[in-house]
């Protein structure tokens, strides 16, 4: 079975990519849905603790959550060392069902697979990107979003072009929908045929 490794900076469309994975039947598992999962689970009581006042409720308040970070970056490498295990642990048993179904590839969606080191838990990379004027455009959309959010979250995010360099496929999403979803059914249908191959040599 083929891990593929999906990622991309804020704006590229890697969410919008990612269905088009599962579209083809490529089961598919997303940190941020685990995340957001968590922060309604069983880590709210754990990040409550470690920044009072933010999941009152036994639910995170996540604009409570960035606020504090904002004003106290440092916090940010609590809040991984706390999330990041929980999100492993989630990826682990949905790659461990799959393989148990015999699936032929899976893709783990990991907006930070470069900055967490997760590059040694996937087997093939894909980077979803765009122009950097295209990327500005989308984020500054975002409800809430403002320019200095948008360059903290770019400081703690790999340089597009360095995730580029370290791509096995990267998929174009500046080209439009059908442009992206043809990249995809490419990825697809190669990484289908290499495991054909592969069982056939075994």
């Amino acid at each position: 079975m083929i891990i593929i490794g999906l990622t991309g900076s804020i704006g590229m469309g890697k969410s919008t990519t990612t269905e088009m994975f599962k579209a083809l039947g490529v089961p598919v598992i997303s940190a941020d849905e685990i995340v957001h999962q968590l922060y309604s689970g069983e880590a709210a009581p754990l990040i409550d603790a470690a920044f009072p006042g933010t999941a009152p409720d036994g639910v995170v308040n996540r604009q409570v959550l960035s606020e504090k970070l904002m004003a106290a970056p440092e916090g940010f490498k609590r809040l991984e060392a706390i999330i990041h295990p929980l999100v492993r642990a989630c990826e682990h048993r949905f790659v461990d069902q799959a393989r148990a179904r015999d699936e032929a590839m899976v893709l783990l969606d990991i907006p930070l697979l470069f900055e967490t080191g997760a590059t040694d838990r996937v087997d093939t990379i894909v980077v979803v990107s765009c122009a950097p004027d295209i990327q500005r455009q989308r984020v500054m959309a975002r409800p809430g979003m403002t320019v200095e959010k948008f360059e903290a979250i770019l400081a703690r995010q790999t340089p597009d072009a360095e995730k580029r360099a370290h791509a096995d496929y990267v998929i174009d999403t500046g080209q439009g929908l059908e442009a992206a979803q043809r990249q995809v059914a490419d990825i697809v249908a190669t990484l289908s045929k290499s495991t054909s191959e592969g069982e056939k040599n075994a």
